[in-house]
């Protein structure tokens, strides 16, 4: 999973510095993890990150941000607490889930949110 930067956000996500309403630059449904090291339950869904990851490979596109390297991006988002999910559909808002999901939560979301199916 690429690790974003405040330049490839822009690139890949959202410009912030140019819209001011939600546009969002993917193709694709993406989920973002926004993450630090130190954080247990952080380190507890990368594999389940991974898993997904690779059932839904070039359906969803997921990424990680480290709010410690990134923290203009987890500004931006209001990042509180972490784990944070950010899951983005290609239209429509993102939506935030703060805290460890377990993996039938992700093919939950992944159906609701992007019309996705698991299989």
């Amino acid at each position: 999973m690429e690790k974003l930067t405040v330049q490839s956000f822009k690139e890949k996500v959202f410009d912030y510095t140019k819209h001011q309403e939600w546009k969002y630059e993917g193709t694709r449904p993406m989920i973002i993890d926004f993450y630090a090291d130190w954080c247990g339950p952080c380190r507890m869904l990368s594999p389940v990150l991974e898993e997904v990851a690779s059932q839904y490979k070039g359906k969803v596109d997921i990424y990680k941000v480290d709010t410690e390297a990134q923290p203009e991006l987890a500004q931006l988002f209001g990042i509180r607490s972490i784990p944070s999910i950010l899951f983005v559909p290609v239209k429509g808002e993102p939506a935030m889930n703060n805290g460890f999901i377990p993996r039938e939560g992700f093919d939950r979301a992944i159906s609701e949110l992007f019309g996705i199916s698991g299989t």
